[in-house]
């Protein structure tokens, strides 16, 4: 599967589960639900996936995690807030360049309806 297929199925998993909660709900709802929502879609789903950053040729354990990576081809971030500044996008390219994956999404499931409250991230060229 491509990226953009794949990110078409977590964003149809991601509207369900925007629909079964509703907003307002702690993160980590959010991501148990849509963990086992991709599962049951028969993707392979990696949840708080560690993140070493390699700085001159030293792979350095600094605590960071991806909170879903999906076919290992597609970083998802999981945000449960008012709203999504700079920093939360700039995060997720970071993940993507470290991890040199080409495509991210960055869910805010705290929103009244979730398709404005996702933004996908690109690494590089996307095909």
């Amino acid at each position: 599967m491509t990226e953009n297929e794949i990110s078409n199925k977590i964003i149809g998993c991601a509207l369900e589960v925007d629909q079964a909660l509703g907003p307002s709900l702690l993160e980590s709802a959010y991501q148990e639900c849509l963990f086992y929502k991709l599962q049951k879609e028969k993707l392979r789903v990696e949840k708080e996936k560690k993140m070493p950053l390699i700085f001159e040729d030293v792979e350095l354990e600094c605590g960071y995690r991806i909170d879903l990576l999906v076919n290992n081809k597609v970083v998802i971030g999981l945000k449960s807030l008012e709203a999504l500044n700079d920093v939360h996008l700039a995060q997720t390219l970071t993940y993507l360049r470290l991890g040199d994956y080409k495509l991210g999404l960055l869910i805010n499931f705290n929103v009244a309806r979730l398709t404005k409250g996702i933004r996908r991230v690109i690494n590089g060229n996307l095909t």
